[in-house]
């Protein structure tokens, strides 16, 4: 079987910046942070990472409860700023995920930062979320490389059922627009997809060699003829 997983933030879409909001009124309402610190990176990083970095950057104690408050309420916030922001789902998206999926033997998810549940509000307000039943979210890890053994984990158990044997992918694609998704792809032995179309310029991806470059997931070709190899 094949498995092709998909990054979301500057991958699928841009929501102008929702996320980011989100997490700033989160920490300004809940805990009380007027400005969230400007030296904690958010591209390419797990919302529990992010959280975290937050609470040691101004004090909050890194508690299971404080990581369980901001979920929730940053999850009552993201919504309404979705709505309230101007995005897109980037070209070629919907375009190459209508492709895989007329593919035999090709199974589509996730490989995402995002909690469970924003990637759900994030890819339901674009009209995506249908395509994926699966994936690794950033609901229990820090690291990208673990999100992806997950999301491998969750495809190997998707192929095992299907075909009631033992095994995983044959094939796994990983398709992301930072250095994170292509460190993340070769933590899982994965095809290495990139694309500029986020906030990391061409030459910083091309620095960590990914298998495949592209402007924009309109130049899908090389995708698919690597999965009919």
């Amino acid at each position: 079987m094949k498995v092709v997983l998909f990054d979301i933030d500057g991958t699928l879409i841009l929501t102008g910046g929702a996320g980011n909001r989100a997490f700033a009124k989160t920490f300004a309402d809940v805990f009380g942070v007027p400005q969230i610190s400007s030296n904690v990176s958010f591209a390419g990083r797990s919302d529990k990472a992010i959280s975290h970095d937050l609470f040691r950057a101004h004090g909050i104690p890194e508690t299971p409860e404080n990581w369980a408050t901001f979920q929730r309420e940053y999850l009552v916030r993201l919504g309404p700023t979705l709505a309230s922001l101007a995005g897109e789902v980037l070209p070629g998206v919907v375009e190459l995920v209508e492709k895989l999926q007329a593919l035999d033997g090709v199974d589509i998810g996730l490989l995402t930062g995002n909690i469970r549940a924003g990637a759900e509000q994030k890819l339901t307000h674009y009209g995506l979320w249908q395509y994926f039943e699966f994936g690794g979210f950033g609901d229990r890890q820090t690291e990208r490389a673990e999100i992806a053994r997950e999301a491998v984990a969750a495809a190997r158990e998707r192929w095992s059922a299907k075909s009631q044997a033992n095994g995983g992918p044959d094939r796994i694609v990983v398709i992301g627009d930072t250095e994170h998704d292509i460190r993340c792809a070769r933590a899982v032995g994965a095809y290495a997809v990139a694309a500029p179309t986020g906030h990391t310029p061409s030459e910083v991806l091309a620095k960590e060699n990914p298998d495949l470059l592209v402007n924009t997931l309109e130049d899908h070709a090389a995708i698919l003829e690597y999965l009919a190899a």
